[in-house]
């Protein structure tokens, strides 16, 4: 819309939504003496997820973007401004009349066109203020002067004082305090670190902590603010407390003597009754604020973070995010707290208007098809947590039963954290319905994707480890149709148990000497969500999940020789094992990210067969686009009918490596900074960008490097044909992350 006035010369882009004190000049400088089409102003992010990532070449040469990456593709941690210098003619790339984006649109366009696109990186501050939070910060970063900023007014000592401002005897100003035109501060105040906007009021005796006053507030006497956010106009009454994080908005009137607790907001024109306590009715921390997702699962402490007035309302933001009438479909894991968060979800969703097909206690793979079978907008289950037994998580379901994409999961943070989340009419509120005979669905899909003749006429001996899950209210009964001799271990449901602990290694001993002394061929041990699972044979010898992955990826192949050409896909940590096999047979590998996630998404490739995973999941697409271990268990089987492999053999045939790996920690602040040496350090090397860093020496060995999304750490994987070399790999580049991490 703004062409006609650009097209006279070269123009200066800046976002409206940054505070930065940059020398535009010495960019300019940089754009005329490269002669660029396009130059971006880069910056350097302690943590650069929520920003686009930018990849330079040394003479600043742009080589690749990355908008707003996971941590596994942070390869900087220069990242995107909002700050363009633009030559005329490049004008003439964008489409009129519709919606074309810088950083998505056409900077990449001008990548692949080999236009002269650069990147500076600027020296200064720089921070998007497009959050509450950051919003808050930026003033604090004013206020402790890490900005170059021209603060209107006097400065008397650490007091920038307005036009006609007045203040009472014995007021106390510590740290750095800006004060606008016309403030009056009441005698016996204590104003620290704040900054209060023009004709506001502060009445005697009152309290304020680096909290941030617009225009033409009052603060009643003895009132108590610390880390607030205040709009225009809004009284406080006497004798109030405005606890930490409290934003109000505009025209907002507070009674005296009433509590406002942390974490709140308050929209505008709202009216607080004197003495009334104001509180949000969950337990909000610093993780619910700053995110909410990890991919497409929330995780909580157990009635704690993860309670039932925090799932009614994550309910109602879903149900906000979705049209009135959608059907989603819910199940959940056998323990009381994932049946009261279940629950209280559901309530959320009926009273948004949103129809419920409840699966009750169901094991998510079954949630996944029947999320895509029935037509749902959506599905959800909730479960007990397998990586700490003391939290619960809820993983949404998009409505083709792969993980919600980032976009769904976005949109119902906005309405979660914005408020304006929908409430129905009565006669519109959501239907809640028991949809019947669903094991008996799962079962006819089941048996008719697999060659159950073929694993019948087999008939095989095998021992079955319910891990005291939910496999067990299903499985028994298709196992007995395929002809089946089961020997069942730990086959009934208990909550309690169904997680790893350290009993898992004494029954994995018990299970070997079985399988030894009674002569079964093989058995299988199912994780209590029946998404994964281990294996051990004949030998009584379990399978790593690498070794696993290998097995299986050999039984594939074989089994579907006649279906070639083909494509499989495995995790970029996965060993070298699965290429060499997979070159035998003439077939391509894809690597994808470390993830469950990242795995599905690879389904949506129509040439991908089979996806395996690295910790005992598998994807068969034919039948369903994520992992289930109880499909697994029979395509195993079955694809031993088809090759008369016997495991213990296939294993002794198959090609070996050898893997070490370390986690290392590193702050969550350093490992954007650990990112770029890393790459740096690796510009030499052959090396794949899929999730981190992985390089490939000379000696046939590889080093994978990749930042843990959901924890301060960096996972280090070496692979080689020696143990001792994997070990020493991994030595010698915890060694150089341990210095990256240090290096300032």
């Amino acid at each position: 819309n703004a062409e006609s006035y650009l097209r006279g010369g070269r123009f200066l882009i800046i976002s409206g939504d940054v505070l930065t004190d940059f020398d535009l000049s010495a960019v300019i400088e940089f754009h005329l003496e490269r002669k660029a089409d396009a130059t971006i102003l880069l910056t350097r992010a302690s943590n650069p997820l929520q920003y686009g990532i930018v990849i330079t070449a040394p003479d600043g040469k742009i080589v690749r973007f990355l908008e707003k990456p996971s941590w596994g593709e942070v390869f900087s941690d220069t990242i995107n401004t909002g700050i363009y210098i633009l030559e005329p003619h490049v004008l003439e790339l964008i489409p009129p009349s519709r919606e074309f984006d810088f950083s998505k649109d056409l900077f990449p366009l001008m990548l692949q066109r080999g236009d002269k696109l650069y990147g500076y990186v600027a020296d200064g501050y720089w921070r998007d203020v497009g959050n509450l939070s950051e919003y808050q910060q930026a003033h604090f970063d004013v206020l402790g002067g890490s900005v170059s900023i021209a603060i209107p007014g006097e400065r008397k000592g650490n007091v920038w004082l307005g036009k006609g401002c007045t203040i009472g005897r014995n007021v106390e100003f510590r740290g750095m305090v800006i004060l606008g035109d016309g403030v009056t501060i009441g005698d016996e105040c204590i104003i620290e670190s704040s900054v209060i906007g023009s004709q506001s009021c502060i009445e005697p005796a009152a309290q304020i902590y680096r909290s941030i006053l617009w225009n033409g507030v009052t603060v009643g006497q003895a009132a108590f603010l610390d880390a607030d956010v205040v709009g225009n106009g809004v009284q406080i009454g006497a004798h109030t407390t405005v606890m930490e994080n409290v934003f109000i908005a505009d025209r907002c009137r507070i009674g005296e003597h009433a509590t406002l607790h942390p974490n709140i907001k308050l929209w505008p024109d709202k009216h607080v009754e004197p003495y009334a306590i104001v509180a949000r009715s969950m337990i909000q921390e610093e993780k619910w604020a700053r995110e909410l997702f990890t991919d497409a699962r929330i995780s909580g402490t157990s009635n704690a973070e993860m309670n039932a007035e925090f799932a009614a309302r994550l309910g109602t933001a879903i149900g906000t995010a979705l049209p009135i009438g959608a059907t989603v479909v819910s199940s959940r894991d056998p323990d009381p707290t994932s049946r009261l968060i279940k629950r209280a979800l559901v309530a959320g969703l009926l009273s948004s208007g949103i129809n419920v097909e409840d699966l009750q206690t169901t094991p998510i793979p079954q949630t996944r098809i029947a999320t895509h079978t029935r037509g749902a907008a959506l599905g959800f289950h909730v479960r007990r947590s397998f990586r700490n037994p003391n939290q619960t998580d809820i993983v949404l379901i998009g409505s083709d039963g792969r993980d919600i994409s980032t976009e769904g999961t976005k949109k119902i943070e906005r309405y979660f954290y914005g408020e304006d989340i929908r409430r129905v009419p009565f006669e519109r509120v959501g239907q809640l319905r028991y949809p019947e005979r669903q094991n008996e669905s799962y079962l006819a899909n089941y048996l008719q994707l697999l060659d159950a003749e073929r694993i019948r006429q087999r008939r095989f001996r095998i021992l079955v480890d319910y891990s005291f899950g939910m496999a067990i209210s299903i499985f028994p009964g298709i196992l007995g149709n395929l002809g089946c001799s089961v020997l069942a271990v730990n086959g009934y449901i208990d909550p309690y148990r169904a997680s790893t602990t350290a009993a898992d290694e004494d029954n994995r001993r018990e299970i070997s000497s079985i399988m030894r002394s009674l002569g079964y061929e093989i058995g299988f041990k199912i994780d209590p969500g029946v998404e994964r699972i281990a294996l051990v044979d004949d030998r009584g010898y379990w399978f790593s999940s690498m070794r696993l992955l290998t097995i299986v990826t050999a039984l594939f192949l074989e089994s579907n020789r006649h279906r070639a050409p083909f494509t499989i896909a495995v995790p970029v940590e996965a060993t070298s094992e699965v290429d060499m096999i997979a070159a035998r047979y003439g077939v391509q590998v894809i690597r994808t990210k470390n993830s469950h996630a990242a795995m599905m998404e690879a389904t949506r490739d129509q040439r991908v067969l089979f996806v395996g995973g690295t910790r005992g999941g598998f994807i068969f697409p034919e039948y369903s686009t994520a992992t289930d271990g109880l499909y697994t268990v029979g395509k195993i089987l079955e694809m031993i009918a088809v090759t008369g492999f016997a495991l213990s053999e296939l294993d002794t045939q198959l090609p070996k490596r050898y893997q070490a790996r370390r986690a290392i920690h590193c702050p969550w602040h350093r490992k954007g900074a650990v990112m770029r040496q890393l790459m740096e350090w690796s510009t030499s090397y052959r090396r794949d960008l899929i999730d981190g860093v992985k390089v490939f020496t000379d000696d046939d060995c590889s080093i994978l490097v990749a930042p843990s999304p959901g924890s301060s750490e960096f996972m280090i994987v070496a692979e080689a044909d020696a143990e001792d070399r994997a070990t020493g790999l991994v030595e010698m580049m915890a060694g150089l992350v341990e210095q990256w991490r240090k290096d300032k």
